[in-house]
């Protein structure tokens, strides 16, 4: 396995890193979007095991120059993404055309997950017609910025949301799958019982906020294991 950092521009200058499998020929990408945050360690930790699986996997910048923010300016800013959804769209449509035109991806084969904010954009971007054959969201918002909901997504869904998470209540799952249901969208949504928000990341019980964000290692478990299934399945990688 090789990285490296990858260059591309947005409405500000983004820099994500590339990780690359061992072997010849071009691999099949993963796009990975980190929560409002931005840039760091989960997002750097989940591409690296995506290249141990065999994929292309690019952690993705989504404020510029690889900047992690403070909780202020990180609420700030995914109010702001809220408001102007094409802004985070266009950075996550640049982190597409880097990781697609990478020598070292097939173009032709590329899937996006996303963590929290970063699930969201993800499926933002599957709903606004990019080309990604599957897109998985963990802990993510499954609301839709764009009045045409899911009829434009080529590939396919999966949510992965814990089932006391206060930011994913049951009205939203509801919608969601009213959404994916109307639009013919091949869709899984996988709740987990008496798990909360930010349940992949080892950081969540640290934060002081048990009765919003909690770590779960057997959500955290089973989400990848669903993961892997889906993009060996849609990308055909072991």
């Amino acid at each position: 396995m090789r990285s490296e950092t990858i260059d591309y521009q947005a409405d500000v200058p983004l820099s994500g890193t590339l990780f690359l499998p061992d072997g010849v020929g071009p691999a099949p990408g993963v796009l990975v979007f980190p929560d409002i945050f931005g840039y760091g360690d989960h997002a750097l930790e989940r591409a690296e095991r995506l290249a141990g699986l065999g994929y292309a996997a690019l952690a993705a910048d989504l404020h510029g120059e690889r900047r992690a923010l403070a909780v202020e300016p990180a609420m700030a800013e995914l109010q702001r993404f809220y408001e102007e959804p094409d802004r985070p769209g266009a950075r996550g449509g640049a982190a597409l055309a880097a990781l697609a035109g990478h020598p070292g991806v097939d173009g032709a084969r590329i899937a996006a997950i996303g963590f929290c904010y970063g699930g969201r954009l993800a499926l933002e971007m599957a709903r606004r017609g990019a080309p990604l054959a599957a897109v998985v969201g963990f802990h993510s918002s499954l609301v839709s910025s764009y009045p045409q909901g899911g009829g434009l997504i080529r590939g396919k869904i999966l949510a992965c949301i814990g089932s006391e998470d206060p930011g994913v209540p049951v009205e939203e799952r509801t919608a969601f799958e009213a959404e994916m249901q109307a639009a013919g969208v091949d869709w899984q949504l996988h709740l987990y019982g008496g798990v909360y928000h930010t349940f992949t990341n080892w950081r969540a019980d640290s934060w002081g906020h048990p009765d919003f964000a909690r770590y779960d290692a057997g959500a955290d478990r089973r989400s990848w294991a669903a993961m892997q299934a889906l993009l060996a399945e849609v990308l055909g990688k072991e």
